[in-house]
């Protein structure tokens, strides 16, 4: 959502560039690569409170901080709202949310390793600053007006057409933090099946990650509050995707969908304009009211793209987008789990094989209730803890057939563990966290920024 804005690019005068552009992603297996975001608040320690982009102690000054570490500035309006190097880049998000978009690297072990390196980084600057990263899919204890907002131009768009079209969406942009994997496809084809079946387990992943189950300082009545936040932000860029699962789909129907869904901004000469409402047919017919006359580029595409928030989103490449954020064990899960079953074809035609058949009705179901029941939600007779388990045997099986080895000889399958553990406990992250709140907790929130903080 927050990476820079692109204004460049040839000019868009056919829907066919739009098509091209996403079937340009198509790449051989030997070139697929795995990039890992992921999401992580910053609070000061002494009294527990998100952090101002300014001051001694604010987000300005970890990225300033990041940058002895070779990380390079990026700047918008006189503030660094970015950094980059070597393929990866640190991002902010609206309330402070501090997201690693990892280099596309070729193996689960470098990708983890990546996300190590960076935490170890953020940890030294945080002991400096006597502040630290919580690792959670919402944000514990603080209100939305506690949270401070971010100098970035696209923010102050979106927090305008926001609660013109959801009561939830502030509240997705300063409140939430995620983890996600970003995964490449071989052909209009095969990225069809994986969209398809990324897009049916999606709640799967979201019960196995879930663990924002405490607003405000208490038990919100969900697992995943992150999930259930999606459901009332916008419908028009959120959702199912019904027309994935159709006859039909492929790069050409998706460009259709983007078209159609409203766009919050375009960028010209260092401003974003309020462009908001308008769908990209009507910028390339030349009929936004605030550019009149004036046509898309490609960048302008590349960045509209970025304003849709399905489950699984597609660019160049396909992005997992249901889980909460964690810990570093579920940071480096997640792309465990999704290469596992995505980047083998005998476990993608496995998982096509356990999905294939799933209406939409179910598939719709399936993803409201996750966010309260988790891996306790009934599903053609079983939970979906069940669906968990052969799903995590068909990813195990997948990465073991991959056979990419660490120095000690394993299998990206290691980092499967952590989930072994959870479903064949039956219980989320969430629902420990729940039992410690009350239990050892006793009702104080603020044990979960001293035992989830990184």
């Amino acid at each position: 959502m927050s990476a820079p804005a692109q204004p460049s690019g040839e000019p868009v005068t056919s829907k066919a560039q739009l098509v091209e552009y996403l079937a340009s992603g198509s790449k051989p297996e030997t070139s697929w690569l795995i990039g890992t975001e992921h999401e992580k608040f910053a609070f000061q320690c002494d009294d527990l409170r998100p952090l101002t982009y300014e001051g001694p102690r604010g987000i300005g000054a970890v990225l300033k901080g990041l940058e002895a570490f070779g990380w390079q500035p990026v700047e918008e309006a006189g503030h660094v709202i970015a950094l980059v190097k070597d393929g990866a880049s640190v991002t902010l998000e609206p309330g402070g949310q501090v997201e690693l978009s990892g280099a596309p690297l070729a193996t689960v072990h470098a990708t983890c390793r990546e996300v190590n390196e960076h935490l170890k980084q953020v940890k030294e600057i945080g002991a400096k600053l006597n502040i630290a990263f919580l690792g959670l899919g919402f944000n514990p204890k603080w209100r939305r007006e506690d949270v401070p907002w971010m100098p970035k131009g696209r923010y102050a768009i979106m927090r305008r057409y926001m609660p013109l079209k959801g009561q939830l969406g502030l509240d997705m942009m300063l409140r939430t933090c995620t983890v996600q994997v970003n995964l490449d496809f071989s052909s209009e084809a095969d990225m069809v099946r994986k969209f398809r079946v990324a897009l049916a387990l999606q709640p799967v992943a979201t019960a196995m990650w879930a663990n924002s189950p405490f607003v405000e300082g208490k038990p919100s009545g969900l697992l995943s509050y992150r999930s259930h936040i999606w459901t009332d932000t916008d419908p028009d860029r959120t959702g199912v995707l019904p027309f994935v699962f159709e006859e039909g789909m492929g790069f050409e129907r998706y460009v259709d969908y983007a078209l159609d869904v409203p766009m919050y901004f375009v960028y010209r000469d260092g401003v974003y304009i309020d462009v908001a409402g308008s769908s990209f047919r009507d910028f390339m017919a030349g009929r936004l009211a605030a550019l009149p006359g004036q046509l898309p580029t490609m960048g302008d595409w590349v960045d509209h793209l970025t304003t849709m928030f399905p489950e699984v989103r597609l660019k160049k490449f396909l992005e997992m987008r249901g889980a909460d954020g964690g810990p570093w064990r579920r940071l480096c899960a997640l792309p465990a789990f999704w290469v596992g079953l995505l980047y083998d074809q005998v476990s993608l035609d496995a998982a096509w094989d356990l999905v294939k058949d799933w209406s939409i009705a179910e598939y719709s179901a399936l993803r409201a209730e996750v966010p309260t029941t988790g891996l306790a939600t009934a599903f053609r007779g079983r939970q979906v803890r069940d669906i968990a388990i052969e799903a995590l045997a068909i990813a195990e099986d997948g990465l073991n057939r991959r056979a990419r080895l660490d120095a000690y000889g394993r299998t990206e399958a290691i980092f499967l563990q952590t989930l072994h553990n959870i479903v064949q406990s039956g219980r989320t992250p969430a629902d420990e966290m729940l039992a410690d709140f009350e239990g050892r907790w006793a009702g104080n929130i603020d044990e979960a920024f001293r035992e989830y903080c990184y």
